[in-house]
């Protein structure tokens, strides 16, 4: 689960099953009575009909972890940590930076550094399309060191200019579910 739709349409395939949870997080939830075999199957099936898919491989789990963590961190808080990405991962999921690393690479075929950079990007846009704030202050929030560094990693990632991209009409943003 990339997104509040994804926890949402969990939520909902839990109550139709009639399954009792405590908690619903990005890419986990915690029933309050283990399932039966049937109750597993069921739910399974009903996810799959969803487009999501019910996980039991320990390395999937953690792979989804990862990126959850960093859907959270770039598209659903206000603020950045202050502290690095690797630091943040690690305290989060309880796992040494290079085992998450060298995993993610392994599974992913990118790494998480370049999974931040494409979600930090899309935040950029979305910033952008809400035209509320300045490049400037884009480029500070999303703790960029600055508008030349921001407008880099912009160009490098869509092929565009920031300003290019907020003199388009039609401004193209990627679902988060697809990055």
């Amino acid at each position: 689960m990339v997104s509040n739709r994804c926890k949402m349409l969990v939520k909902d395939e839990l109550a139709k099953l009639g399954l009792a949870f405590s908690t619903i997080d990005l890419g986990q939830v915690t029933l309050k009575n283990p399932l039966s075999i049937s109750q597993r199957e069921s739910l399974q099936l009903s996810l799959l009909q969803s487009g999501l898919e019910l996980m039991e491989d320990k390395k999937a789990i953690i792979i989804e972890q990862i990126k959850n963590a960093i859907v959270s961190l770039v598209h659903y808080s206000d603020d950045l940590p202050k502290m690095n990405l690797s630091d943040y991962l690690s305290k989060k999921l309880n796992y040494d930076y290079t085992y998450l690393s060298n995993l993610f690479s392994e599974t992913e075929g990118t790494t998480i550094e370049h999974f931040l950079l494409i979600h930090k990007i899309e935040r950029v846009k979305e910033l952008i399309i809400y035209d509320e704030l300045n490049l400037t202050q884009i480029a500070w929030k999303m703790h960029y060191s600055s508008i030349a560094h921001l407008s880099h990693q912009f160009k490098k990632i869509t092929g565009l200019t920031p300003s290019f991209f907020k003199s388009l009409k039609e401004k193209k943003r990627e679902v988060l579910e697809n990055l």
